[in-house]
């Protein structure tokens, strides 16, 4: 496990301990949380991306929903 030592100025100190309290976590743990949210936001943006690429091709079709529960009926 590694240790990361991290430096911030007042401002984000304050910011820090705001939303340790605000979400009832230690500091590490809201960190943590933090870097996850960020890491799953640009997993989030590669597939958005990879969708609208797929969506300038036209390889992507729209089922409505009637579609769906026909399908769902039919197995």
């Amino acid at each position: 496990m590694a240790v990361i030592s991290l430096r911030l100025n007042q401002k984000e100190e304050k910011m820090v301990n705001f939303l340790s309290e605000y979400f009832e976590q230690d500091r590490s743990s809201l960190i943590k949380h933090s870097l996850n949210e960020l890491y799953e936001d640009i997993i989030d943006k590669q597939v958005i991306n990879e969708y609208e690429d797929r969506e300038k091709t036209a390889k992507v079709k729209f089922v409505d929903a009637n579609e769906v529960i026909d399908m769902i009926n039919r197995s």
